[in-house]
């Protein structure tokens, strides 16, 4: 499907655990027939299946391994070994270092350790990881979260898409996001922190990345228990004078032309 653009499908955006109405956070990016599940947070393995199978992605990249971005990495691992479904080879999954161990300490149940790799083809991201999934380049970035966390930069001929995951502003994020056309934010924090507890963005500061960065578009997520998506919107429009949209479950965005 040559003609098929960039698109962003949000299957959750909830933090820190999946609302009635909303999954945590996890996004299905597609172009050209590529299908790409970004983040596993709980709740969007379900959300997942309104718009492809498991056995169907080409890929699933994870930013860090908070529960709320992983979680259903486990009940995937379950779908993909024990259902009805029959994998033509292991999904490729790019996750943070030590992300396959993580995954087998919680899957084994005895002596043997569980064979994660009969689901995942496991590689590792680094500070500038580039791959290509079909027509999508994924470019990967070390950001400042406390811990192993990176962003994703998505593009393709047609557009180009960066996801901030969760981090405190940092030149990497800005750096990444240099002129993308849609910059998809979180905006977990409702007020600044400071030194070690400095690890997400407020919406104010959210909107000022995508100013610094020269982003097309600024799509707001993440946002904290603390803040409605409306008072988030608000809040990163005084510090980004472009378009500014909420991460609404189930939405899908054009992204480039």
């Amino acid at each position: 499907m040559p003609n098929d653009p960039l698109r962003l499908t949000v299957l959750g955006s909830a933090t820190p655990y999946p609302r009635v109405d909303n999954a945590c956070s996890g996004y299905l990016v597609s172009a050209e027939g590529a299908r790409v599940w970004v983040d596993a947070g709980t709740g969007t393995l379900a959300e997942l299946q309104r718009h492809t199978r498991l056995d169907e992605l080409d890929a699933i990249w994870i930013s860090h391994l908070h529960a709320d971005h992983a979680a259903d990495l486990l009940t995937a691992y379950y779908a993909a070994v024990y259902a009805e479904l029959r994998l033509p080879a292991p999904i490729p999954l790019y996750g943070p270092p030590g992300i396959a161990d993580r995954l087998a300490h919680f899957l084994t149940n005895g002596a043997t350790r569980s064979p994660i790799e009969s689901a995942f083809a496991v590689e590792e991201l680094h500070d500038g990881h580039r791959v290509r999934v079909g027509p999508l380049a994924l470019t990967s970035r070390l950001v400042a979260h406390g811990m192993p966390a990176f962003a994703l930069c998505v593009g393709t001929t047609g557009g180009s898409l960066v996801y901030s995951g969760d981090t405190a502003p940092c030149r990497s994020l800005t750096e990444l996001a240099r002129a993308c056309d849609v910059l998809l934010c979180e905006a977990e924090s409702a007020e600044p922190a400071s030194g070690p507890d400095r690890v997400h963005h407020t919406p104010e500061e959210t909107g000022a990345t995508a100013a610094a960065a020269g982003a097309g578009r600024l799509i707001v997520t993440h946002v904290g228990p603390f803040l409605t998506s409306e008072q988030a919107v608000a809040r990163a429009r005084t510090r980004f004078d472009g378009p500014v949209d909420f991460a609404a479950p189930g939405t899908t965005f054009p992204v480039g032309r």
